[in-house]
């Protein structure tokens, strides 16, 4: 439903985007990563068409971006970075107002207007300046003309910004709900919110990609990926040089004894489930088990190291015609 081969753009000296290629299908939620500059909100710019690529091709639901604009544009509903809006129209006359812009008129206006105040919650402030809204219903007034056409492709930059936990909580409801007929395409800055609502991450570092997986596949190259804290009681004579052999087990980390009790994290080889094997030897040597636990890896940790990293195929530098153009 989107596709973008070799998507580039250049301001002056800086490539914000290089050589950019991906497709998203029907059904899933891309979470869309990246630090601050990386060329996240001027990628999704120019698959909206709001921004003219230096070169490259975007196109959306088959209709190239920039030949067939419009066609492109009907079938996406985007929420901007900041949630522009009229400051002086309430959101029941700036829904209105985008309703007519979508060709929405009448009866499927009003309840195309309904329904998405409803389904953002903002039936109490539909009459009241924009201006004067907390930025947390701004960014709901946002979400609500985004999704009024019901369109087969949604592109949300940071559309939990500025919301309180139980508003982020119902935006992602409904992202969930309504990702299995459409496409989404999620930016955001809280990494807890790919875990919760995405199917795929894709992070970007200075215009190009460095990471396409699921998040279960990124938390995977975390370090400290599968491996397991133990505590146990009982006679720990021998057990860490046990533990070490064990196949799988990297290391075993701050092991420390306080009477019967022994404490010690076990680091894991990439890819290696060490759990069951611990669990039964720490049983075969008759101790005690107070707790074995699993850690699942850390999204925040695997986003630094692939956008500290080395980027593949992009230098940061303009091309040696560009810079003779």
């Amino acid at each position: 439903m989107i596709e973008t081969t070799k998507l580039r753009k250049v301001f002056g000296p800086i490539v914000a985007v290089d050589r950019l290629s991906m497709t998203v299908e029907k059904g899933e939620v891309l979470g869309f990563l990246g630090p601050n500059g990386a060329g996240k909100s001027t990628t999704m710019k120019m698959v909206t068409g709001f921004l003219t690529p230096t070169s490259g091709k975007a196109r959306v639901c088959g209709h190239d971006v920039q030949r067939d604009t419009l066609a492109a544009q009907r079938a996406i509903g985007y929420l901007p970075e900041g949630a522009p809006a009229y400051p002086d129209m309430t959101p029941e006359g700036f829904l209105r107002f985008a309703a007519r812009v979508r060709g929405l008129l009448g009866r499927d206006a009003k309840q195309r207007i309904a329904r998405a105040a409803d389904l953002v919650q903002l039936h109490g402030v539909m009459r009241q300046p924009i201006e004067t809204l907390s930025k947390g219903f701004k960014r709901r007034v946002g979400l609500a003309q985004a999704i009024l056409h019901d369109p087969e492709v949604l592109i949300l930059d940071e559309p939990t910004d500025g919301l309180d936990p139980n508003q982020k909580h119902e935006v992602r409801e409904l992202i969930r709900g309504m990702a299995g007929e459409k496409c989404v395409v999620l930016s955001t800055h809280i990494l807890e919110e790919v875990d919760a609502v995405c199917t795929r991450a894709v992070v970007v570092a200075r215009g190009a990609i460095v990471a396409d997986e699921t998040p279960a596949a990124l938390r995977a190259r975390a370090a400290n990926h599968n491996a397991v804290s133990l505590v146990v009681s009982g006679d720990q004579g021998g057990l860490v040089e046990a533990i070490s052999k064990l196949p799988g087990v990297a290391g075993v980390d701050d092991p420390v004894s306080s009477g019967t009790t022994f404490r010690c994290r076990v680091r894991a080889q990439k890819g290696k489930e060490i759990a069951h094997a611990i669990g039964q030897l720490v049983r075969d040597r008759g101790l005690t088990i107070d707790r074995l636990g699993v850690e699942q890896g850390k999204l925040d940790e695997v986003f630094r190291q692939v956008t500290l990293g080395d980027v593949p195929k992009n230098t940061g530098r303009r091309d040696k015609k560009e810079v003779a153009a």
